[in-house]
Parts: C-alpha cells; sequence; structure tokens
C-alpha cells in the first residue's frame, strides 16, 4: 500500500447561494525518491462551503487508482470532526439524523465520499487555513480560482434537502 497525502480546501463565494469551488492535491513519493503530484479543481454555479470541502476530498480520493494509505489535510473541521469525533458513525446509526438539529445536511456527498474511502486507510488531519500551510493555500487559491472560472457546473445535490 503507498502512502498518498491529499490536501484540500473548497470555496464558496457569497456561501450559501453563490458559485463555489475545490481544489486538491495528491502528492506520492515513489519508491526511487521522486514526489508526484496531481492537482484537481471544478467550479459550481450555486453551492455551499461546506459542500465544496466535502467535495474536494471526493476528488481526491475518487482520482486514486489502487488501494492507499491516506493522509487526508483539510482545514475544515467539518469534514475532519465528523470522522475524528466519530460523527458520521452516529448519522449513520441514526439513519442520517443529528439529535439537536434534525436531519444530516449534504447527505449525498457524505454517502459518496464514504464509498470513495471504502478501500483505502485514511487519518483525516485537520490544518488551519489561511495560516501560511503551503498546501493548503494552494489549494485555496485553485478554490477560489475555480469558483471564479467560467467553465462552472451544477451543483445537483444542492437542494436535495429543501
Amino acid at each position: 500500500m503507498g502512502v498518498v497525502k491529499i490536501f484540500t480546501d473548497g470555496s464558496a463565494r457569497g456561501n450559501p447561494d453563490g458559485p463555489g469551488g475545490y481544489g486538491a492535491v495528491l502528492q506520492y513519493v515513489d519508491k526511487t525518491g521522486m514526489l508526484h503530484e496531481k492537482e484537481l479543481s471544478q467550479g459550481y454555479v450555486k453551492t455551499t462551503n461546506n459542500r465544496m470541502e466535502l467535495m474536494a476530498a471526493i476528488a481526491g480520493l475518487e482520482a486514486l487508482n489502487r488501494p492507499c494509505e491516506v493522509e487526508l489535510y483539510s482545514d475544515s473541521k467539518y469534514l475532519t470532526d465528523a470522522f475524528n469525533q466519530g460523527w458520521i458513525d452516529s448519522w449513520i446509526e441514526n439513519d442520517w439524523k443529528r439529535k439537536a438539529t434534525g436531519r444530516v445536511k449534504n447527505v449525498d456527498l457524505w454517502k459518496r465520499l464514504l464509498k470513495a474511502m471504502d478501500r483505502h486507510k485514511i487519518r483525516f488531519i485537520w490544518v488551519k487555513g489561511h495560516d501560511g500551510h503551503p498546501e493548503n493555500e494552494r489549494c485555496d487559491k485553485m478554490a477560489v480560482k475555480a469558483a471564479m472560472s467560467a467553465n462552472l457546473i451544477e451543483d445537483e445535490g444542492l437542494y436535495l434537502e429543501s
């Protein structure tokens, strides 16, 4: 199993009703010590910041073509705490309901993320956003650029819970 580092960030301009995008950088060091990188980004016509944080992680994991050990870095507590604090287990156990606030938002993306995680061993690592972390800053720039691009697509799951 190779070790892959995935750095992610999401952005929504005018959250929750504006354009948004995500950026992800995948890094892998091969047996010779050579660093390989892949950048992924996409912009959406209308979305939310949390959806873009999830999409960045999904895109990174879906880009892997074999089982890997993954270190996934994100500045989103929404994403990292869902796994590190065990929220996701309670949400699944309670049929995607939260005790205090009703239905879990973005269930379509949480399910897609779980499917993308299925064959990998993943460790979620929180990094402070906008704090000089080079890869996080890079992903932020990619996400903002994607959100402002002319190639925006529809976030088809945005209104599933409405």
